[in-house]
């Protein structure tokens, strides 16, 4: 149970009197994280590296920035905000990007709050090597990036193909706020549209020749089972019913009509991969292998849904 707000004014105005220099704050966070025996999943893997990361955006230094400058001290009002959130991580669990309101995706920076899930797709690598080999760099002139949340997949890809014109949407006007933000902050507001809609409901005529989604895809099982920080995400953008594939199943049945002849498909489906194969045994899902680990993502090209949409459409939704 979270202490009272004014509690917990009184806690870090205390800790904070005793912690002087950056390394003091490094070591007290990284301590207070090994005891509370946090789970690490959105960007860090370790206490200490949970740490570096609060503490050096809390106070906007560079993550490299040079060992020396670990020894400066830190203002009363600097070493406060660092302790309380600290605290909030360890007693709320709420993940490091929602306090630093800071999450990497695809080496890009963006701007997230408890609005949107955590950028954390291995879809990131597929955007530093420019979609490579999956699709005909040059032939790209339409992209959609369905379910957004952020707007991170559908911003790098308009970096990544700097001719195409790039479509991001989402269910949720609160995620779409989120993503006019970070599509603001990239200076790519003149080529990205942003379009509320549940999945293709509201792109009626609209066809694309590539279309990217990393939809929600957790089943009932895992949504029960996950750490308490992944419950400090929305719901809406994890949650997709007893086997994870509740809008997987329509976005197959429905991307044909919007995929341009020779367009692409690439989803992120997750742990649902197994379900999705057991369901659909006769489809030929390309999977992709990461460099940088992950998995669950999937390609198929508008060729191949065609053939198959007899298959997809036998399967309830």
């Amino acid at each position: 149970m979270a202490t009272k707000e004014p509690e917990n004014e009184v806690i870090a105005s205390s800790i904070a009197k005793e912690l002087i220099t950056i390394s003091d704050c490094l070591r007290w966070a990284t301590s207070r994280f090994n005891e509370a025996n946090l789970f690490y999943g959105h960007g860090t893997e370790s206490a200490w590296d949970e740490a570096v990361h609060l503490v050096l955006q809390l106070i906007h230094l560079p993550l490299d920035i040079d060992d020396r400058v670990l020894d400066a001290r830190l203002t009363h009002s600097e070493r406060e905000i660092i302790v309380k959130c600290i605290y909030r991580r360890v007693v709320e669990r709420i993940p490091l990007p929602y306090l630093t309101n800071v999450a990497w995706f695809a080496g890009m920076k963006f701007y997230v709050d408890q609005r949107v899930i955590i950028p954390k797709s291995p879809i990131g690598e597929l955007v530093r090597n420019g979609f490579s080999p999956w699709v005909e760099h040059d032939h790209i002139a339409s992209v959609l990036d369905l379910c957004t949340g952020s707007g991170c997949i559908g911003i790098g890809a308009a970096h990544a193909f700097p001719n195409a014109d790039v479509t991001i949407s989402d269910i949720s006007p609160d995620a779409l706020e989120v993503a006019k933000r970070n599509v603001r902050d990239h200076k790519l507001s003149s080529k990205i549209t942003l379009v509320e809609s549940d999945l293709f409901k509201n792109l009626d005529g609209a066809h694309f020749d590539l279309i990217i989604s990393n939809p929600p895809y957790v089943d009932k099982g895992d949504i029960d089972t996950m750490p308490e920080e992944y419950h400090k995400e929305p719901r809406l953008a994890l949650e997709a019913g007893e086997d994870g594939l509740e809008l997987v199943r329509r976005i197959l049945r429905q991307a044909p009509h919007h995929l341009n002849a020779n367009g692409v498909l690439i989803v992120e489906v997750g742990n649902s991969q197994y379900s999705l194969q057991n369901t659909f045994p006769n489809v030929p899902f390309t999977w992709l292998n990461f460099e940088d680990g992950g998995d669950g993502v999937f390609v198929l090209t508008s060729e191949e849904l065609l053939k198959y949409h007899e298959e997809f459409l036998k399967v309830e939704v």
